[in-house]
């Protein structure tokens, strides 16, 4: 029988994960992003430290490009283009 977690030991757990997400595989993360939507949990700037299509941690070795306050990130592995606005 699984053990239910609340919603702020579920929060506790993702703070912990991204404090040293350099170390993680694409695995682990595609499982604590889902125990977050979940939950409910917004990851908000924590979604920027990984690729959105292939989940590997960034590791400040990507192209990263500013264009009229738009920052584009290259990832290495997959070579898909992220775009935020700054």
């Amino acid at each position: 029988m699984k053990i239910k977690q609340s919603k702020t030991e579920v929060e506790k757990e993702v703070n912990e994960f991204f404090e040293d997400i350099k170390n993680k595989t694409p695995k682990e993360i595609k499982k604590i992003k889902r125990r977050a939507m979940a939950k409910n949990i917004a990851l908000k700037e924590r979604k920027k430290l990984f690729c959105e299509k292939c989940l590997n941690p960034y590791s400040g070795r990507e192209k990263v490009r500013i264009n009229k306050k738009i920052k584009s990130v290259s990832c290495n592995n997959c070579e898909k283009i992220s775009r935020w606005k700054l």
